[in-house]
């Protein structure tokens, strides 16, 4: 007993969130049913009715069984209702018999929810999410406003073929019962979360609309008849054996269908697909953020078109995870997808055993409820859009989205769709400034650290080279303004340095345009460099190789390829200081008067210095120390070059920082501080060093304080020009 007493309380939550939104979802699937097959032909109404139940029985009980999201309720939606009504009317108009149209809205459901399946399987779900905003808007208005003109004629209880256009300006079609239920139904809804959130304002809506009927009745006992009565849905023939015979009969017919009708469908199978699956993701995306999950939204698409192919194999609507009976669901303390499998098993429960209490249902509050749920459909956030001329385009593009629906159809605003998606990427993309940063190598410098004098001639000749930092998608679009940038220094620069670093794609027309910049440049023997050449975009490109396809490949005259802006910097500071190229040949190590610190230093106090100094060799790749070190050592280089590596930004990869070469010293801050180290050192070249303990130093002062002044001294000078040099670059960057 008391297992089954643990069991109870772990499932209560969704055995009530399953009745709570089968309450929800079942009103609506009626009305959407009937809202369909009415469009057909009005002897159809109870069809739609029983297609309305047979739809939330198949998806509440597939959809949950195999999708992945718990708590979403899947049931026929108005996106299905507005496309297979469309669709309906479309056959309708050419002619077909009901019979045949009935036919061809199952293979559209078939077909629609195969796509789907296609579309989980091919892992299209992730991919939804990137439809434009004022797309997935334009789409949800065109459909609240498609619903609400196709309920008008029967909320104003008009004659079977009467337009909405002539239900308005005709007002002698209107039938005075109809306005009064349907009134009533919508008045309910509006007014029923002021009274209560517990019962969902469907069945407030409901249940007015049939008290409202009652009421009427009671004056005309013509009203009291299920047969022939126009305001309700009537019979819905719910028995097990006119359920079957409604299946069979169906499939029997559907052999029949020639691939060439099918083959027709395709289009608004599209059409149905792509509005149910994002009807389902956006619910799922609402369900994450409420209940901190995570959706799987391929298994998720797949599964609803499962669900949706059973529910259109059986005579049932299609439809999608609903925002409405999935609140509803979650509200009512669900916590699993067992509440989805159990609001199908109840809406089968009412199909079986309250049949003919739906019969009664009348049809003008189905159609109020509609008209409620198209109202809040409609969009109205974009209208924000109006008061900058910045978003103006894109309530254009909400606007004429919302008309196509509405004018043409949705397969034509699924097109438009499209194409003003791309219309709105082109805009941002050609909008953007591709150029993040132009400098010059005079403001700049490279991780080699330059003698002072070097590093004055740098400054003076700098400004021949030039650096542009380029961003974002290099492309058609953006190329022509990217060439209008670079002209004005392709026949003045010595030099032209383009950072590919934070470049996102690139294509043909991009890589032809680097091609024309190459050949301007090589008519003055002055080389294009590129620096940071990826072989992996975020697209997946192989820039290196597409690039050298194109024809830029790296040949040491025209085109220069570096891996990194800082190589590329240190390049052009060889050349400017008068092609200083390093080789594989080591100088002999200099000795300590040789150092630039100590230029002009007598010989005494050299002499000094020197018995305080030890000699120290490092192979190359040797650690000299690391971050977190106690080491105070000063340390001057003899001959060979030491890398400098440090963590930048919080990471825990190291970066290079900073090289130094013969006549540098480097470790001197902790020499004066007395910190721990804060970067490693490590030999790049095979390195002979001078080390100069803060023991022996700390002994030498109290002997000679002459010389520690001194050699103080000069270590403030040399880190006061490279802290003043690097606070320029920081500053040219900041502004930049």
């Amino acid at each position: 007993m008391r297992e089954l007493s643990v069991r109870w309380m772990r499932y209560s939550g969704d055995f009530w969130g399953g009745l709570a939104a089968m309450l929800v979802a079942l009103p609506a699937a009626v009305a959407f049913g009937v809202t369909v097959y009415s469009a057909i032909s009005p002897h159809y109404a109870a069809f739609g009715a029983l297609a309305g139940i047979l739809g939330a029985t198949a998806l509440g009980l597939i959809a949950p069984t195999f999708g992945g999201t718990d708590r979403l309720i899947s049931a026929p939606c108005a996106p299905s209702a507005a496309v297979l009504a469309a669709f309906a009317i479309q056959l309708v108009a050419q002619g077909l018999q009901p019979v045949a149209i009935v036919l061809m809205m199952t293979v559209l459901g078939i077909l629609a929810g195969l796509i789907q399946m296609l579309m989980g399987f091919l892992g299209i779900g992730r991919l939804i999410k990137y439809i434009p905003y004022p797309v997935v808007s334009g789409f949800l208005s065109g459909v609240g406003l498609i619903i609400i003109s196709g309920q008008l004629p029967k909320f104003a209880g008009a004659p079977a073929g009467v337009s909405w256009l002539e239900v308005l300006v005709t007002p002698h079609h209107w039938d005075w019962r109809g306005l009064t239920i349907g009134a009533a139904t919508v008045i309910a809804m509006l007014f029923a979360p002021r009274l209560t959130k517990r019962l969902p304002a469907t069945i407030f809506g409901i249940v007015a609309g049939i008290l409202a009927y009652a009421g009427i009745a009671a004056t005309d006992p013509a009203l009291l008849e299920l047969t022939g009565n126009p305001l309700i849905v009537g019979s819905l023939g719910s028995s097990s054996e006119s359920y079957v015979e409604l299946i069979s009969s169906r499939w029997y017919q559907i052999g029949e269908i020639r691939l060439a009708q099918v083959a027709a469908l395709i289009g608004s199978a599209i059409t149905l697909a792509a509005l149910l699956s994002i009807d389902t993701l956006k619910t799922c995306v609402i369900l994450d953020q409420m209940t901190r999950t995570r959706h799987d939204p391929n298994r998720e698409l797949a599964a609803q078109g499962l669900a949706n192919m059973v529910a259109a194999s059986v005579g049932g609507m299609p439809g999608a995870g609903t925002v409405g009976a999935t609140l509803v669901n979650l509200s009512s303390g669900a916590k699993t997808r067992i509440s989805g499998i159990i609001e199908g098993l109840m809406a089968l429960a009412v199909a079986l055993l309250l049949g003919s209490f739906v019969a009664w249902i009348p049809i003008a509050a189905l159609s109020g409820v509609l008209i409620v749920v198209g109202l809040r459909m409609i969009d109205t956030d974009p209208l924000r859009f109006l008061e900058s001329r910045s978003t103006v385009l894109d309530f254009s593009v909400v606007l004429a989205v919302t008309a196509t629906a509405l004018l043409v159809g949705l397969i034509a605003a699924s097109a438009v769709g499209v194409v003003l998606s791309i219309i709105l990427f082109l805009r941002e993309q050609v909008g953007g400034n591709v150029v993040r940063r132009k400098s010059f190598v005079g403001q700049r410098s490279s991780t080699w650290y330059r003698p002072e004098a070097e590093m004055r001639i740098l400054e003076q000749k700098g400004d021949s080279a030039v650096i542009f930092e380029l961003q974002g998608s290099l492309f058609f679009g953006t190329t022509h303004q990217l060439y209008l940038t670079l002209e004005p220094e392709l026949s003045t620069t010595d030099y032209l340095i383009l950072d590919l670093q934070r470049v996102q794609s690139v294509d043909v027309t991009a890589a032809h345009m680097l091609n024309q910049v190459r050949d301007v440049l090589a008519e003055r023997n002055v080389p294009l460099l590129l620096s940071n050449v990826r072989e992996a975009l975020p697209n997946g490109r192989n820039l290196r190789e597409f690039l050298e396809l194109a024809g830029l490949t790296s040949d040491g005259e025209k085109v220069i390829i570096v891996p990194t802006l800082e190589a590329a910097i240190e390049w052009v500071e060889d050349k400017l200081l008068g092609d200083l190229v390093k080789t594989d040949v080591e100088p002999p190590a200099l000795e300590l008067h040789e150092i630039e610190l100590f230029t002009g230093s007598k010989p005494d106090t050299l002499n000094d210095l020197q018995e305080c100094m030890e000699m120290r060799s490092c192979k190359v790749g040797e650690s000299i120390y690391s971050r977190g070190d106690a080491n105070t050592n000063l340390y001057l280089i003899r001959s060979g070059e030491v890398r400098i590596m440090g963590c930048v930004g919080g990471s825990s990869r190291p970066c290079h920082i900073a090289t130094y070469g013969p006549s540098e010293f480097f470790g001197g801050l902790a020499f004066l501080d007395h910190q721990p180290r804060s970067n490693d050192a490590v030999a790049s070249r095979d390195s002979e060093l001078y080390v100069l303990t803060l023991e022996k130093f700390n002994a030498l002062a109290e002997a000679h304080k002459r010389i520690a002044f001194i050699l103080v001294s000069q270590l403030a000078r040399t880190l006061a020009i490279r802290l003043r040099h690097t606070d320029d670059e920081l500053t040219l960057l900041q502004e930049n």
